[in-house]
């Protein structure tokens, strides 16, 4: 007769355990053993003694169960064991007792003396109960080759012990080893799986996300009459919710006649994984009102609560907060964790510091989920002092989870020392062996701009996943450099691995940034046909493809293809359109959006700011303001600057300055947005006060900040200020001018008709100039009639952009300027032999939300009679008070009289009649205007103001000019 197989030998699993010997107590001697075990019977015998003079000695199973307790006292329970010889009933008794808590408090060791114990006696070699708990107690202590063994040495198996090995296969996630056994029950035993086979099998099911076999098992139970048993129902459930079959999992749960709290933990569960947060607390809710009057237990609460914290949803997180303690849960470890997460994920972190720190009993999970918290909020300081206190308290060592979750706070450039020293703690810690977290890495010094440590730290992986290619790939088509990314793409498909979503939204990054549209179309042909072209990330990487190709239509019809049109696809198309310069089509596309019944969120109103800064569409700007306000989005950065911007750049700069003094939280970001502002508006005094202010708050100016002080100083005429602040930059701030501060500097120098010094610079700066530059100084060279110059710098000029009318009109506006007709007629022949038209002078004025546009010599207006008699009006006004047409304004060659009518003419007039026509008494009016407002219209604008006892705002393709009482705020210097 066979008997129950001897524990295998420690040399059997000394290859399963040398990964974590340096876990492990020094190796000891047998000789060593002996003595401990000899000391271990001497304690418990002296404490038995000791039991035994003060009272009757307890009975062996009373002993047993007290010292079963804890992990700590299993050693001695059995030497208690082996020292008594209790009668067979109460042995075995005693023997199963010891299974059990070694299985619960994973002793295997203890577990294997208990074992030969078994194998050693002819009373329990083939005893259901023992064999039973033995191969349970090897699974439920990691190694279920020890239980298969057991199980293997039986004579005879009943269906338990077959129960057994399913559920040890299911519990230590070896799935396929589950399913293997459970088929040979079925097939090769007359046994037909029970209510307890088959929660364990459709686990397994669910583990290998195999739907067909799940829904073979679920039909295999319906056959067996066990959907009646809530256990079986709630593991399908479960199954359905893991393969995202939400719809498959209600009906089981709405079919149940008896629902356990299991039973509604696992349906909110589902909803909750699968996306469906609103009714996975509607479904919390309605468990509470219950007929069976359910009370959530942690399992509940650590469900819902990762809910509120993937919502930020903070009221109904505190509710759950103030249940918890209401039910005594507060204080269990799962909950207070789940508690950390949520106050983290929702902003409050000093709520989660709080609880943390209250807790006296953390875990290694409890420090990952604050470091976590610390490092999303990017508290750099904060997560790496949280790190080295965990590393001194030493009660909770720090694993891969720790370093992922710190990435977060690494992934700035500026952070870059962070990042290194976090590698390097890992590698001391033998985390970067892993794959994730090599590939966190990988990625993180892809986002830092670091390509050559990322591809360090991919080339010293031994086994490179899709993954890891993937963040390879990405991290270099991220980074500007397709050529690259497509290298590495080409050896991942020639090294076998085949692509997967991520691979080929990267390349789809790498088409864009190429503007390879037939390549882009071949993938999108190969994403239909293998049905991934529905997928949310692999539609915005087409959309950014054909925008970027300037196919916006073809992304529109992409768009709206999709019957799930999602948040983030809107914003992805809307930003699309913002940035092929299509401003209308974006408020259009927005409206739809709001219509649609979509809510915005920060990237969506940050976009449609932006848009009404370009278009100075005001009302609608406002109206974007407000919703922001409503929704709470103005505390975001970004959007907090882009209102900022709006108002500055819609001529409201008073408006824009009360924005800023009630942020809350002032970034550089912030002052460089209103320090730009004063500089449109030509506000330099104000735009250099701001900037002294900024730094005595502790801000440290950059780039941008350098661009607006520089820009603010060239439209004040505040030169030796702005060649101040200029030279501050590099000697004192250590930054180094780029183009566009340059850019600034000589435009201020040829705006005070310092044009040799301009001139110098241009010749001496490290980068070679662009067109911007040379165009700027050509335009100087014009107001001061410096010909010569001109003629050098449109030389440059035409030898960058010889195809731009814009540049024939500035040489043809300085030849005029100098009285050199026959050189205008020169230049304006050229620019019809080349097919090139000089851009029409045009204004626009927004009244009650509507765009009324004007463009010079254009009386096709329906209101035009009207107005020319506004005109005719406000002529007679303000020549009483002084205006005088000035002639010189029209560049052409003219009789005086036909000057005066084109310049009565001029857009900007017609937009300063329509808005008296349409407005009310004291409202400011808001104009814009194309090219640079002219002598004529400057001085007329001023003067209309004193007339109409208006404030009138022109923003030019330079400037604000604000005209008040007579005077304007460029102090007649633009």
């Amino acid at each position: 007769m066979a008997l129950v197989s001897h524990p295998p030998s420690a040399s059997h699993h000394r290859h399963c355990h040398h990964l974590h010997l340096h876990l492990q107590p020094p190796l000891i001697t047998r000789r060593t053993a002996y003595q401990r075990l000899n000391s271990s019977i001497s304690q418990t015998t002296s404490l038995l003694q000791t039991n035994t003079s003060t009272k009757c000695q307890l009975p062996l199973l009373q002993q047993l169960t007290s010292l079963c307790q804890s992990k700590e006292s299993l050693p001695q329970a059995l030497t208690l064991l082996l020292q008594e010889n209790p009668r067979h009933e109460q042995r075995k008794e005693a023997i199963g007792l010891l299974l059990q808590a070694c299985g619960r408090y994973q002793d295997i060791e203890t577990g294997r003396e208990v074992h030969r114990i078994v194998a050693s006696s002819t009373l329990f070699h083939n005893d259901v109960v023992i064999t039973t708990r033995l191969i349970t107690m090897y699974s439920m202590c990691g190694s279920p080759l020890d239980s298969r063994l057991v199980f293997d040495g039986l004579e005879q198996k009943n269906l338990i012990q077959w129960n057994a090995m399913v559920s040890g296969y299911s519990r230590n996630k070896l799935y396929e080893e589950a399913l293997r056994i459970f088929i040979e029950l079925v097939l090769k035993t007359e046994f037909k799986p029970d209510k307890f086979t088959s929660p364990c099998v459709i686990k397994a099911c669910g583990g290998i996300s195999n739907v067909g076999l799940g829904q073979g098992v679920h039909g295999m139970n319906v056959k067996l009459g066990l959907l009646g048993d809530v256990f079986v129902c709630n593991a399908l459930i479960a199954f359905y919710g893991k393969c995202g079959l939400v719809d498959e999992a209600v009906k089981v749960f709405d079919y149940m006649s008896e629902k356990n709290l299991v039973s509604w933990n696992s349906i909110i569960c589902v909803f909750a994984e699968n996306g469906f947060t609103q009714e996975g607390l509607g479904l919390f809710r309605k468990m509470i009102k219950c007929e069976e009057s359910l009370v959530p237990d942690v399992a509940s609460l650590v469900t819902i609560l990762p809910v509120c914290a993937g919502e930020a949803n903070l009221e109904m997180g505190m509710v759950l907060h103030g249940l918890a303690v209401k039910l005594g849960l507060n204080q269990e470890l799962m909950v207070k964790n789940a508690l950390i997460d949520m106050y983290s994920k929702c902003g409050f972190l000093s709520h989660a510091k709080f609880l943390f720190d209250k807790d006296s009993n953390k875990n290694v999970v409890s420090w990952n989920t604050m470091l976590g918290g610390l490092s999303t909020q990017g508290d750099t300081s904060g997560t790496f002092n949280l790190l080295r206190e965990m590393q001194v308290e030493g009660r909770e060592k720090a694993n891969e989870v720790t370093i992922l979750n710190i990435l977060p706070v690494c992934l700035k450039k500026s952070e870059l020392l962070c990042l290194k020293q976090l590698h390097s703690f890992s590698i001391r810690h033998g985390f970067h062996y892993g794959d994730l977290g090599a590939n966190a890495f990988i990625a993180a010094y892809a986002k830092c701009g670091l390509l050559s440590y990322a591809q360090h730290v991919f080339n010293g992986m031994e086994t490179k996943t899709v993954s890891s290619w993937n963040a390879l790939v990405g991290g270099y088509a991220q980074n500007g450099a397709p050529g690259k990314a497509l290298e590495f793409y080409l050896q991942m498909i020639n090294a076998g691995i085949e692509p997967d979503r991520f691979s080929l939204g990267s390349l789809l990054l790498v088409c864009s940034h190429l503007k390879s549209l037939r390549f882009g179309k071949e993938i999108h042909g190969y994403l239909i046909r293998i049905g991934l072209e529905t997928n949310t990330f692999i539609v915005i990487s087409l959309l950014s493809l054909y925008i970027r190709c300037g196919k916006s239509a073809s992304a529109r019809v992409l768009f709206e293809e999709m019957e799930d049109k999602s948040l983030i696809l809107w914003n992805a198309l809307i930003s699309g359109y913002s940035q092929n310069g299509l401003p209308d089509e974006v408020l259009v596309l927005f409206r739809q959006m709001l219509s649609d019944g979509i809510h915005p969120d920060e990237i969506s109103i940050n976009i449609v700011v932006g848009v009404c800064s370009q278009l100075s569409a005001l009302r609608l700007g406002k109206e974007a303001h407000c919703y922001a306000l409503k929704a709470y989005l103005v505390e975001d950065t970004f959007v907090g600057c882009s209102i900022i911007d709006m108002y500055a750049k819609s001529g409201c700069i008073e408006q824009s300055r009360r924005v800023f003094d009630k942020s809350s939280d002032k970034d550089v970001a912030s002052w460089n947005a209103i320090i730009v502002g004063y500089g449109l508006h030509g506000d330099g005094k104000e735009a250099l006060g701001l900037f002294e202010k900024m730094q005595e708050f502790g801000q440290k100016p950059d780039g941008f900040t350098f661009v607006g002080i520089l820009m603010a100083c060239c439209h004040s005429g505040l030169v030796e200020e702005g060649l101040k602040y200029f030279n501050q930059m590099q000697n004192f701030h250590g930054l180094k001018p780029k183009l566009e501060h340059y850019a600034c500097v000589i435009d201020m120098l040829g705006r005070a008709g310092r044009l040799n010094e301009s001139l110098k610079l241009v010749n001496e700066m490290p980068d070679e100039p662009d067109s911007g530059i040379w165009s700027s100084l050509l335009s100087s060279c014009k107001t001061f009639g410096a010909l010569d110059i001109g003629m050098k710098v449109a030389e440059k000029l035409f030898e960058l952009e010889p195809n731009k009318a814009e540049n024939y009109v500035l040489l043809s506006n300085l030849y005029a300027g100098s009285g050199k007709w026959d050189d205008v007629r020169r230049v304006r022949q050229k620019m019809k032999e080349i097919g090139l038209q000089k851009d029409a002078g045009r204004s626009w004025i927004e009244v009650r939300g509507k765009v009324y546009s004007f463009t010079a010599g254009n009386n096709s207006f329906t209101g035009s009679q009207q107005m020319k008699n506004i005109w005719r009006r406000l002529e007679e006004e303000i020549r009483k008070i002084g205006y005088k047409p000035n002639p010189e304004s029209v560049l052409h060659e003219l009789a005086e009289d036909e000057k005066m009518e084109v310049l009565r003419r001029h857009s900007e007039k017609q937009a300063i009649c329509l808005g008296l026509l349409r407005t009310s008494k004291g409202e400011t009016l808001r104009i814009n205007k194309n090219l640079r407002i002219c002598v004529d219209c400057h001085n007329a604008a001023k003067l209309i103001s004193v007339a109409v006892e208006r404030e009138i705002v022109i923003r030019d393709n330079k400037r604000f000019h604000h005209f008040r009482s007579g005077f304007c705020s460029c102090g007649d210097y633009w």
